[in-house]
C-alpha cells in the first residue's frame, strides 16, 4: 500500500512538474517587416519574449491584410498559447478578433489600435495617435510663428494613425488663420514613396512652407526630394524618433519629431501576453506616452528606439 501511494505521489509530483515547466507559445503577427518602426518593434519583441520565458513565431503580412488574417489563421491551427497583432489595416481585424475569440486565444494589438471595441482576452499595447499629430504640429506651428503653408504627407490610409495623425494636424492648422493646407497625399508610410510625392509637389510650383509628414520615414524621403531640388527654406516634421529620424533631427535637417516609444510598446505587449496566460487582471488600454523630439533635446532619445 505504501509503495503505491508512494508511485501515485511521485506520479503527482511529475504532472506539477510537467505542468509549471510548460513554455507558452506566442504569435507574433507584423504588418510589415520592412517598416522602420516595426523592425524595431520585433528586435524588442524578441528579446522581451526571452525575458518572460516565452518562445515566439513571427510573421511578415508584408502590407496585405488577407495574408496577415491567414497568419493568424496558422497561428490558431498550430495551437499557440497567444496573438500578438500588429495589424495591417485597423479596421479590417473583426475575422481575426473571431478566431482568437472562438479558439479562446488571448488576442493583444500592438502599436496600432483596432477600431472595433476590445473585450474579453483582449488588449491594446500602444500610444494616442492623435495626441502625436497635436504635439507635432503644435512644436512646428511655433516654430513657424503661425503663418504659411503646410503640405501633410499621410501615411497608409487604412491605419487608424494615418487618419488620426492627420486629422489632429489639421486641427491645430485650423486654429490659426495664418496657416493653412496646400497639399495632402499619402506616401504609405514609404521613404522612397514620400521622395516622389515631394518632388511632384515641387514641380508643380506651389508655394510649401512646411511639410508635415505621419512618421519619420517619410518625413526623410520628403527632406531627400528638397534636397534634390536643392531647397533648403521647407521645415519637415516626422514621428517616431527612429534612429534615422533622429539623426536627421541632429543635422538640422528635421525641425522636429514626435518620440514614439517602439521598445515600450513591444516590451508592454508581451508582459500584457504574459499576464493574460498568468490568468492575471490586465488592463484594456495600455497607453505609453509620446515626447517631442528637437535639436536641443534629441541626444535623450539617442538609444531608446535602437534596433
Amino acid at each position: 500500500m505504501n509503495r503505491m501511494f508512494r508511485l501515485m505521489l511521485l506520479m503527482v509530483m511529475a504532472f506539477a512538474v510537467s505542468v509549471q515547466a510548460k513554455t507558452y507559445q506566442v504569435g507574433v503577427a507584423l504588418a510589415n517587416f520592412d517598416l522602420n518602426f516595426v523592425s524595431i518593434l520585433r528586435t524588442q519583441m524578441v528579446q522581451e519574449l526571452n525575458t518572460q520565458g516565452l518562445k515566439g513565431q513571427f510573421s511578415d503580412a508584408k502590407g496585405d491584410v488577407a495574408l496577415q488574417a491567414q497568419q493568424v489563421d496558422d497561428f490558431i491551427n498550430q495551437g499557440v498559447d497567444a496573438i500578438i497583432l500588429n495589424p495591417v489595416d485597423t479596421q479590417g481585424v473583426q475575422s481575426m478578433i473571431n478566431a482568437a475569440r472562438q479558439a479562446s486565444i488571448p488576442l493583444i494589438f500592438v502599436n496600432r489600435k483596432p477600431e472595433v471595441k476590445l473585450s474579453g482576452a483582449m488588449a491594446y499595447v500602444g500610444s494616442d495617435s492623435a495626441l502625436s499629430g497635436k504635439l507635432q504640429m503644435e512644436a512646428l506651428a511655433k516654430r513657424m510663428n503661425y503663418r504659411g503653408n503646410i503640405a501633410i504627407l499621410m501615411g497608409a490610409l487604412s491605419n487608424e494613425e494615418a487618419r488620426e495623425r492627420t486629422r489632429a494636424v489639421e486641427e491645430i492648422i485650423a486654429q490659426h488663420k495664418d496657416m493653412k493646407v496646400v497639399e495632402k497625399q499619402t506616401a504609405k508610410w514609404q521613404r522612397n514613396e514620400a521622395v516622389d510625392v515631394v518632388s511632384a509637389w515641387l514641380l508643380n510650383g506651389t508655394p510649401i512652407d512646411a511639410i508635415v509628414a505621419n512618421n519619420d520615414e517619410m518625413a526623410i524621403g520628403a527632406i531627400m526630394a528638397l534636397n534634390q531640388a536643392k531647397n533648403k527654406d521647407v521645415l519637415v516634421a516626422g514621428i517616431d524618433g527612429t534612429p534615422d529620424g533622429l539623426q536627421f533631427i541632429k543635422n538640422g535637417e528635421m525641425a522636429v519629431t514626435i518620440f514614439q516609444d517602439a521598445k515600450g510598446q513591444a516590451t508592454g505587449a508581451v508582459k500584457v501576453a504574459r499576464e493574460m496566460l498568468d490568468k492575471q487582471k490586465t488592463e484594456v488600454y495600455n497607453w505609453i506616452p509620446y515626447e517631442t523630439v528637437t535639436q536641443e533635446n534629441y541626444t535623450k532619445f539617442t538609444q531608446l528606439n535602437q534596433k
